[in-house]
């Protein structure tokens, strides 16, 4: 298998450098948007952004923000029933399960969601208990949830965008075909050091990464 030179990586961290020059300021407001959604203690906000969490697995994020808008524009994603959840889920992947979970979260959680973070001392823990105690959420999911709240500042959201670009920069060696617990907080642990290294924090990284393999700043 094909290994990336030492120039071919510092080509790579070159352009990561340069996306976090260009777009800093930008990638800044977006994180500022997200740590609003739980400073201002909107529990509707912050479980939107859990049911989007759970609708993002083998799916394209736009395609489950969509399904979501249309969710909330119906009144559907605390209201809805499943079948009509189900309706405006056709773009994404697996929305029979997808859509299931959505209804047991907002059963659990859409009215105290906030309060139950709130009794976690760090975001560690927080993301724990929502793979723990939130049907559908692993670790990708609820650090990606979290982050998406302004409480994920030190956490890996590992998908497909991160591990294609800790391979290409030599952090890990192979893309894992699946993550445990054990691999994931492996790999977390790499890509914290990795981000100390080159002294961008965490969540500007994963944010850098997707808009390096996107061309744009999203969620």
């Amino acid at each position: 298998m094909k290994k990336n030179t030492p120039i071919e990586k510092e080509e790579i961290l070159n352009k990561i450098k340069e996306i976090y020059k260009d777009k800093g300021q930008c990638i800044r407001e977006r994180l500022n948007e997200f740590k609003e959604i739980y400073d201002k203690g909107n529990s509707k906000k912050i479980f939107t952004e859990l049911a989007f969490c759970l609708l993002t697995p083998q799916s394209k994020a736009k395609s489950c923000w969509k399904g979501i808008e249309n969710l909330i524009q119906k009144e559907y994603l605390l209201k809805g029933s499943e079948e009509q959840i189900l309706r405006e889920l056709n773009n994404v992947r697996f929305k029979f399960k997808k859509a299931k979970y959505i209804i047991k979260a907002r059963e659990e959680l859409s009215g105290n969601i906030k309060s139950k973070i709130d009794k976690f001392k760090d975001s560690y823990d927080t993301r724990e208990w929502l793979v723990q105690n939130v049907k559908g959420m692993g670790y990708k999911e609820a650090s990606h949830f979290l982050r998406n709240i302004g409480l994920g500042e030190k956490l890996a959201i590992l998908d497909r965008h991160i591990l294609k670009n800790l391979k290409l920069l030599g952090v890990i060696k192979e893309i894992p075909a699946s993550l445990s617990k054990k691999e994931y907080l492996t790999i977390e642990k790499k890509l914290t050091e990795f981000a100390k290294k080159v002294n961008i924090r965490m969540d500007y990284l994963d944010l850098i990464l997707w808009c390096k393999e996107t061309g744009e700043i999203f969620k």
